[in-house]
Protein backbone atom coordinates (compact mmCIF):
# COMPACT_ATOMS: atom_id res chain seq x y z
CA UNK A 1 0.00 0.00 0.00
CA UNK A 2 1.20 3.27 -1.06
CA UNK A 3 2.53 5.67 2.05
CA UNK A 4 -0.24 8.41 2.52
CA UNK A 5 1.25 11.25 4.34
CA UNK A 6 -1.45 12.95 6.96
CA UNK A 7 -0.71 16.32 8.35
CA UNK A 8 -3.11 18.23 10.76
CA UNK A 9 -4.16 21.45 10.17
CA UNK A 10 -2.74 23.31 13.00
CA UNK A 11 -5.64 26.11 12.20
CA UNK A 12 -7.96 23.92 14.46
CA UNK A 13 -5.37 23.15 17.39
CA UNK A 14 -5.72 24.98 20.83
CA UNK A 15 -2.91 27.72 20.43
CA UNK A 16 -2.86 28.20 24.20
CA UNK A 17 -1.35 24.80 24.22
CA UNK A 18 0.33 24.47 21.33
CA UNK A 19 3.51 22.89 22.26
CA UNK A 20 1.40 19.59 23.69
CA UNK A 21 -0.74 19.81 20.70
CA UNK A 22 2.56 18.89 18.65
CA UNK A 23 3.59 16.50 20.55
CA UNK A 24 0.05 14.84 20.63
CA UNK A 25 -0.33 14.62 17.23
CA UNK A 26 3.33 13.39 16.59
CA UNK A 27 2.85 10.38 18.96
CA UNK A 28 -0.80 9.69 16.99
CA UNK A 29 0.94 8.90 14.24
CA UNK A 30 1.02 12.40 12.29
CA UNK A 31 3.57 12.30 9.41
CA UNK A 32 3.82 16.20 8.84
CA UNK A 33 1.94 19.62 10.56
CA UNK A 34 0.44 21.91 8.43
CA UNK A 35 1.17 25.58 8.77
CA UNK A 36 -1.71 27.73 7.09
CA UNK A 37 -0.66 31.23 6.26
CA UNK A 38 -2.93 33.84 5.53
CA UNK A 39 -1.99 37.38 5.13
CA UNK A 40 -5.66 38.51 4.87
CA UNK A 41 -5.53 40.10 1.08
CA UNK A 42 -5.12 36.68 -0.21
CA UNK A 43 -7.72 35.61 1.75
CA UNK A 44 -10.16 37.03 4.64
CA UNK A 45 -8.65 35.56 7.32
CA UNK A 46 -5.07 36.38 9.31
CA UNK A 47 -3.07 33.78 10.61
CA UNK A 48 0.12 32.40 11.33
CA UNK A 49 3.38 34.29 10.44
CA UNK A 50 7.41 33.76 10.49
CA UNK A 51 7.77 33.55 14.59
CA UNK A 52 5.06 31.41 15.37
CA UNK A 53 6.87 29.02 12.94
CA UNK A 54 9.79 29.17 13.87
CA UNK A 55 8.98 28.30 17.50
CA UNK A 56 7.18 25.09 16.13
CA UNK A 57 10.28 24.36 14.73
CA UNK A 58 11.82 23.98 17.77
CA UNK A 59 9.52 22.45 19.65
CA UNK A 60 8.60 19.99 17.07
CA UNK A 61 10.57 16.81 15.05
CA UNK A 62 7.52 16.75 12.35
CA UNK A 63 7.89 18.26 8.84
CA UNK A 64 6.75 21.84 8.48
CA UNK A 65 3.72 21.59 5.76
CA UNK A 66 3.71 25.18 5.10
CA UNK A 67 1.14 26.44 3.03
CA UNK A 68 1.39 30.18 1.95
CA UNK A 69 -2.21 31.50 1.35
CA UNK A 70 -0.59 34.78 0.81
CA UNK A 71 0.28 37.57 -2.41
CA UNK A 72 3.44 38.26 -3.34
CA UNK A 73 4.64 34.87 -2.02
CA UNK A 74 8.22 35.39 -3.47
CA UNK A 75 8.93 37.95 -0.30
CA UNK A 76 8.16 35.78 2.03
CA UNK A 77 9.87 32.23 1.08
CA UNK A 78 13.58 33.05 2.27
CA UNK A 79 11.72 34.26 5.67
CA UNK A 80 10.11 31.02 5.96
CA UNK A 81 12.68 28.86 5.24
CA UNK A 82 14.74 30.49 7.60
CA UNK A 83 12.53 29.73 10.04
CA UNK A 84 12.31 25.83 9.73
CA UNK A 85 9.73 25.14 7.02
CA UNK A 86 10.14 21.92 5.30
CA UNK A 87 7.82 22.10 2.49
CA UNK A 88 6.45 25.56 1.36
CA UNK A 89 3.55 25.56 -0.58
CA UNK A 90 2.06 28.96 -2.66
CA UNK A 91 -1.03 29.15 -4.82
CA UNK A 92 -1.35 29.35 -8.43
CA UNK A 93 -3.38 32.24 -8.35
CA UNK A 94 -1.51 34.10 -6.26
CA UNK A 95 0.79 34.82 -9.58
CA UNK A 96 1.12 37.14 -12.38
CA UNK A 97 1.92 34.78 -15.20
CA UNK A 98 3.86 31.06 -16.08
CA UNK A 99 7.16 32.70 -15.55
CA UNK A 100 5.86 34.26 -11.95
CA UNK A 101 5.23 30.53 -11.01
CA UNK A 102 8.56 29.12 -12.30
CA UNK A 103 10.32 31.78 -10.40
CA UNK A 104 8.58 31.22 -7.49
CA UNK A 105 9.21 27.24 -7.48
CA UNK A 106 12.88 27.66 -8.11
CA UNK A 107 13.18 30.10 -5.45
CA UNK A 108 11.75 27.70 -2.56
CA UNK A 109 14.19 24.81 -4.35
CA UNK A 110 17.41 27.11 -4.02
CA UNK A 111 16.58 27.64 -0.44
CA UNK A 112 16.32 23.74 0.15
CA UNK A 113 13.25 23.16 0.49
CA UNK A 114 10.36 21.28 -1.32
CA UNK A 115 8.43 22.84 -3.68
CA UNK A 116 4.25 22.87 -3.25
CA UNK A 117 1.45 24.88 -5.84
CA UNK A 118 -2.09 24.99 -5.02
CA UNK A 119 -5.38 25.26 -6.71
CA UNK A 120 -8.38 26.98 -5.56
CA UNK A 121 -11.95 25.26 -5.93
CA UNK A 122 -12.42 27.55 -9.37
CA UNK A 123 -9.14 26.89 -11.06
CA UNK A 124 -9.25 23.83 -13.64
CA UNK A 125 -6.49 21.51 -12.90
CA UNK A 126 -5.21 22.19 -16.16
CA UNK A 127 -3.46 25.19 -15.06
CA UNK A 128 -1.02 23.12 -13.22
CA UNK A 129 0.40 20.56 -15.89
CA UNK A 130 3.04 22.74 -16.90
CA UNK A 131 4.45 22.69 -13.22
CA UNK A 132 3.35 19.21 -12.50
CA UNK A 133 7.37 18.22 -13.26
CA UNK A 134 8.87 21.05 -11.15
CA UNK A 135 7.11 21.08 -8.42
CA UNK A 136 7.22 18.15 -5.47
CA UNK A 137 3.78 18.62 -4.25
CA UNK A 138 0.30 19.79 -5.56
CA UNK A 139 -2.30 21.00 -3.34
CA UNK A 140 -5.77 21.02 -4.20
CA UNK A 141 -8.17 22.70 -2.01
CA UNK A 142 -11.48 20.72 -1.76
CA UNK A 143 -13.13 24.09 0.40
CA UNK A 144 -12.42 28.05 -0.23
CA UNK A 145 -9.41 28.99 1.40
CA UNK A 146 -9.61 30.99 4.11
CA UNK A 147 -11.71 29.32 7.32
CA UNK A 148 -11.55 25.64 8.97
CA UNK A 149 -14.46 23.45 9.38
CA UNK A 150 -15.73 23.55 5.66
CA UNK A 151 -17.74 21.44 3.91
CA UNK A 152 -15.93 19.15 1.48
CA UNK A 153 -16.60 20.06 -2.24
CA UNK A 154 -17.39 16.43 -4.09
CA UNK A 155 -16.38 18.18 -7.38
CA UNK A 156 -13.07 19.48 -6.54
CA UNK A 157 -11.37 15.65 -5.68
CA UNK A 158 -12.28 14.75 -9.51
CA UNK A 159 -9.34 17.36 -10.19
CA UNK A 160 -7.16 14.58 -8.52
CA UNK A 161 -6.75 11.86 -11.24
CA UNK A 162 -6.38 14.41 -13.82
CA UNK A 163 -3.73 15.65 -12.27
CA UNK A 164 -2.32 12.02 -11.26
CA UNK A 165 -2.36 11.37 -14.91
CA UNK A 166 0.05 14.51 -16.43
CA UNK A 167 2.83 14.33 -13.41
CA UNK A 168 5.75 12.25 -12.22
CA UNK A 169 5.03 9.44 -10.24
CA UNK A 170 6.92 10.72 -7.63
CA UNK A 171 4.69 14.11 -6.84
CA UNK A 172 2.75 14.24 -3.92
CA UNK A 173 -1.12 15.01 -4.38
CA UNK A 174 -2.20 16.70 -1.07
CA UNK A 175 -6.20 17.42 -0.27
CA UNK A 176 -7.01 20.27 2.32
CA UNK A 177 -10.46 21.22 2.82
CA UNK A 178 -13.51 19.11 4.79
CA UNK A 179 -11.43 15.73 4.51
CA UNK A 180 -12.91 13.33 7.33
CA UNK A 181 -12.97 9.10 7.69
CA UNK A 182 -15.36 9.22 4.53
CA UNK A 183 -14.14 11.90 2.51
CA UNK A 184 -10.49 11.07 3.17
CA UNK A 185 -11.13 7.50 1.19
CA UNK A 186 -12.73 9.44 -1.83
CA UNK A 187 -9.65 11.13 -2.25
CA UNK A 188 -6.92 8.46 -1.67
CA UNK A 189 -9.07 6.58 -4.21
CA UNK A 190 -8.31 8.79 -6.77
CA UNK A 191 -5.05 9.17 -6.20
CA UNK A 192 -4.16 11.61 -3.80
CA UNK A 193 -1.61 10.66 -0.94
CA UNK A 194 -1.30 13.46 1.15
CA UNK A 195 -4.09 14.50 3.70
CA UNK A 196 -4.52 17.38 5.20
CA UNK A 197 -7.07 17.69 8.18
CA UNK A 198 -8.05 20.05 10.76
CA UNK A 199 -11.02 19.73 12.85
CA UNK A 200 -11.81 16.31 12.43
CA UNK A 201 -8.03 15.66 13.94
CA UNK A 202 -7.70 18.44 16.99
CA UNK A 203 -12.08 18.07 17.53
CA UNK A 204 -11.52 14.28 18.44
CA UNK A 205 -11.15 12.80 21.49
CA UNK A 206 -8.46 10.38 20.50
CA UNK A 207 -6.20 12.25 17.78
CA UNK A 208 -4.48 8.83 16.99
CA UNK A 209 -8.11 7.17 16.29
CA UNK A 210 -8.78 9.88 14.14
CA UNK A 211 -5.79 9.40 12.22
CA UNK A 212 -5.97 5.78 12.01
CA UNK A 213 -9.62 6.03 10.37
CA UNK A 214 -8.61 8.66 7.60
CA UNK A 215 -6.15 5.42 6.09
Amino acid sequence: MEKIYISPSLLSADFSNLGSELNAIRDAGADWVHIDVMDGHFVPNITIGVPVVKSIRKNSDLILDTHLMIENPEKYIDAFAKAGSDILTFHFEACKNNKHVVDVIKQIKDCGLKAGISIKPKTSPEELFPYAGMADLVLIMTVEPGFGGQEFMHDCALKIPKIRENAPENLIIQVDGGINNLTSKICTSLGANSLVAGSYIFGANDYKKAIESLL
